[in-house]
């Protein structure tokens, strides 16, 4: 789409450049920027060339930084980078099955960012759905030249909602070692085969047999339930259809979208049991 408001671009290649102008809106892959008009907006400030690695592995764990592709991240998932996955970082695995999870095409995937995909904070966001099983931080810089952190769960606020203020910008997305190194599983549902998810339920089993289960798309906000081993199957159900914000909208029901979250979420909790051995106690 043409946004006719527009009458100025430019590249950022330093954090100065990041200082924003009235009018002026940072822009990375743009697919969601340039799908409906901006009324508002009357400059672009480009950030895809400022530099940063699209993927480093740390002590700390996994940085993505906003700028990479959702498909650079699925590529390197495989292998397919110069950056390689560490021997371990079983959760690797999930990151394809979380692209999937929000419809889109080759051509999306190949221009829309990791960061983007957060920043715009739609429910069914594909990769929110994973860096909040995950336990994902968001790396926000802050105007004053200093940096800010908060879970990618929390960072999520409400349907294309988050707390990012005016004159911040996100750097990266981190992801601890301890939480690449554990067993993860994503199942999502929709109304139609090809359809945007409805609901998504991920999860993963720690290394010191925790559990984590996130629910995502059916909520309005994620919801992250942690457990200090594999919960009872009643717990979880209990858990996981609590929350007051399943909604309503054309992809589905917020009654079907709880009544469908419970098994998914029996599902997740089965496929990440059973890769170290634990039974599910229904």
């Amino acid at each position: 789409m043409d946004i006719t408001t527009v009458t100025s671009y430019r590249f950022a290649s330093t954090r100065d450049d990041l200082a924003l102008a009235p009018g002026e809106k940072i822009l990375a892959g743009g697919t969601w920027l340039m799908s409906e008009p901006q009324p508002d907006v009357t400059g672009f400030v480009d950030i895809t060339r400022i530099g940063w690695p699209e993927v480093e592995i740390t002590d700390a764990g996994l940085r993505v930084a906003a700028t990479c592709t959702i498909a650079r991240l699925v590529a390197w998932s495989r292998g397919e980078l110069d950056t390689p996955v560490p021997v371990g970082w079983h959760a690797a695995g999930a990151i394809p099955d979380a692209a999937h999870a929000l419809l889109m095409s080759f051509k999306v995937w190949n221009t829309a960012t990791v960061g983007g995909n957060v920043c715009q904070s739609f429910t069914a966001a594909a990769m929110v759905s994973l860096l909040a099983a995950l336990d994902g931080e968001a790396v926000i810089w802050t105007p004053d030249g200093g940096e800010r952190r908060e879970p990618v769960a929390e960072f999520i606020i409400g349907q294309a909602k988050n707390t990012l203020q005016l004159g911040e910008v996100l750097r990266a997305l981190d992801v601890p070692a301890a939480a690449m190194r554990s067993r993860v599983s994503l199942h999502k549902m929709a109304l139609a085969e090809l359809g945007r998810s409805g609901i998504v339920v991920s999860g993963r089993r720690n290394e010191d047999g925790s559990t984590v289960v996130a629910v995502t798309a059916s909520t309005l906000t994620p919801h992250v339930f942690r457990y200090p081993g594999v919960p009872e199957a009643e717990q979880l159900r209990a858990d996981v259809t609590s929350p007051t914000d399943f909604f309503t909208d054309a992809l589905g029901e917020a009654d079907w979208r709880r009544a469908v979250t419970a098994v998914l979420a029996e599902r997740v909790l089965a496929d990440v049991a059973e890769a170290d051995g634990s039974e599910v106690t229904a």
